[in-house]
């Protein structure tokens, strides 16, 4: 595989995945908590986080995959630049957060919805919030260590 094709993969894994936690974050949230009541707010973010997931799941093997692959096509860490680690070393913080989100907080969120335990699935669902929103920053800071670092 040519390393351009790598490159394209690579960002559209992180355009999707730093774009969505910027979508829901900014606009689906906000959107629900102003036009709907707790109950169905709650059962249309588990399911939109559902669905999102999946995508972020795929987004992050990519990643991860086509990262690697970069890495070893440019001879390894050894001959990489310095915000290469850095990058490599934030998606590993990143990571980890998702699979805490998606292995712990994501399944409490849902089967207090499916209980329908409003004030618990509230706080599961505020803790994501939280969780997204350390990503977000990240992610953003990801983006700026690769362009910035290209500087130094």
């Amino acid at each position: 595989m040519s390393y351009a094709f790598l490159l394209f993969i690579h960002l559209l894994a992180a355009a999707f995945w730093v774009g969505g936690m910027a979508t829901l974050h900014f606009a689906v949230r906000p959107a629900a908590v102003a036009t709907l009541e707790p109950p169905l707010r709650l059962r249309t973010m588990a399911a939109v986080l559902r669905r999102f997931f999946v995508g972020v799941d795929a987004a992050v093997t990519l990643l991860f995959v086509t990262g690697v692959a970069m890495i070893l096509l440019a001879g390894g860490f050894r001959a990489v630049h310095w915000r290469i680690e850095a990058m490599m070393g934030i998606a590993l913080v990143m990571a980890g957060i998702y699979v805490y989100i998606r292995a712990s907080v994501f399944k409490a969120l849902r089967r207090a919805v499916e209980e329908s335990a409003w004030p618990v699935a509230a706080g599961r669902l505020n803790t994501v919030r939280l969780l997204v929103t350390v990503n977000l920053a990240l992610g953003v800071a990801v983006f700026a260590v690769t362009i910035l670092g290209r500087a130094g």
